[in-house]
């Protein structure tokens, strides 16, 4: 576990008391970003399928997970790219450069490319710590951010970094890729299979050991059911989860012929899998019928009475969460054990629904879903 006093940081150092959101929890929701952008001409995934429709089926402008643009000069290549950024919810800062990595590429991912071109790094330095202090964390930011990297495959570079209220990390990641290599999200069929490649649950676990760091109110009430070395086994479950990176789940997505596929991340599972919905081209139902969740956070909901209905009903919020993939019937099942077996059993996937036709685009929970414990091989 991170240490503050070992890089020189005084003992009760918190990089997430410099912000009062975290990790996607800073995403504005879908709803309130429609009323904001009404009049405009900048498209969230409501209205971009449609939009997008007026160009060939190659092209992603906005609404989902990340640009995919022909280029004029040449029709066989397309640009991806995205940007993306939040906020700490862990306090090591080498760790977070980590999951900041994982959170970016993903999005990358989503779209099956697996091999970036171009990575840069968006970075800000709070302005409430001391220029000592600042010249510790922010060098470990980047150099997990690094390090994740190296197994992305990518070089990270960085431009400038500027001086912030809240410290806020994330990138640039772009590739230059050939039309055939690009699995576009709009091609869901009824019938397929909906499978998820990381569990649920990321931001109670990082926020229940906060509360134990903290020694809150919250975390006396946990002790009363909980021990702490449950609190932390789900913190590093969590950990785990976020620093993973979507690349295996990618790479199989081409052998098993996904239809599409979207990251989960701020607007839970179930308002990814609605925005993925949208953006087909026939009118489909995504029904999630099993909640994949990391260990003991369910009863921490309950206990607390702390977001226990987002987490039943699919939409609390992750971060750096996993790929929901629509697949053709016959090949999920081998999908998840390619995919199990490909991280010796250090992740997992798991099929969580199904598609269906329907009159309009819809993700809905299905009759008695099935909420699954997720327990992952960590060192406590």
């Amino acid at each position: 576990m991170f240490k503050p006093e070992a890089h020189g940081l005084p003992p009760d150092f918190q990089l997430t008391k410099f912000s009062t959101l975290r990790g996607c929890g800073c995403k504005i929701p879908q709803d309130t970003l429609n009323k904001y952008l009404l009049g405009t001409e900048i498209l969230t995934a409501n209205t971009a399928a449609e939009k997008n429709a007026e160009h060939d089926d190659d092209y992603i402008g906005t609404g989902m997970d990340c640009a995919v643009i022909p280029l004029k000069k040449h029709p066989q290549l397309r640009l991806v790219q995205t940007v993306d950024f939040f906020y700490p919810l862990v306090n090591d800062p080498y760790t977070m450069g980590k999951i900041a990595l994982a959170n970016v590429v993903s999005d990358v991912y989503a779209v099956g490319v697996t091999d970036l071109d171009k990575l840069d790094i968006i970075l800000s330095a709070p302005t409430e710590i001391s220029e000592e202090e600042r010249n510790i964390i922010m060098p470990l930011i980047a150099e997990g951010f690094r390090d994740a990297a190296q197994n992305a495959k990518v070089n990270p570079y960085i431009k400038n970094s500027v001086i912030n209220p809240w410290c806020m990390i994330g990138g640039i990641a772009s590739a230059v890729v050939k039309r055939e290599e690009v699995i576009m999200p709009n091609n869901a069929k009824a019938g397929d299979h909906l499978v998820l490649t990381k569990p649920l649950g990321t931001q109670l676990a990082t926020n229940a050991y906060l509360w134990m760091c903290d020694k809150t109110e919250k975390y006396e009430e946990l002790l009363k059911y909980y021990s702490e070395k449950d609190i932390v086994v789900s913190f590093q479950m969590a950990v785990k989860s976020m620093t993973y990176l979507n690349r295996n789940a990618a790479l199989l997505m081409h052998k098993y012929q996904a239809h599409a596929a979207t990251d989960v991340t701020g607007f839970g599972l179930l308002g990814h899998a609605q925005n993925l919905a949208e953006f087909q081209r026939d009118n489909l139902r995504f029904v999630i019928e099993k909640l994949p969740i990391i260990t003991n956070i369910l009863g921490f909901a309950e206990k607390l009475n702390y977001t226990n209905a987002k987490l039943r009903s699919g939409k609390s919020v992750e971060t750096s969460g996993g790929l929901l993939i629509a697949m053709p019937p016959q090949a999920s099942a081998e999908y998840c054990k390619e995919f199990n077996a490909m991280t010796n059993g250090e992740q997992n996937a798991w099929i969580v629904g199904h598609v269906a036709e329907c009159a309009v685009k819809e993700a809905v929970l299905g009759d008695n879903v099935e909420l699954l414990e997720v327990i992952l091989p960590v060192d406590c």
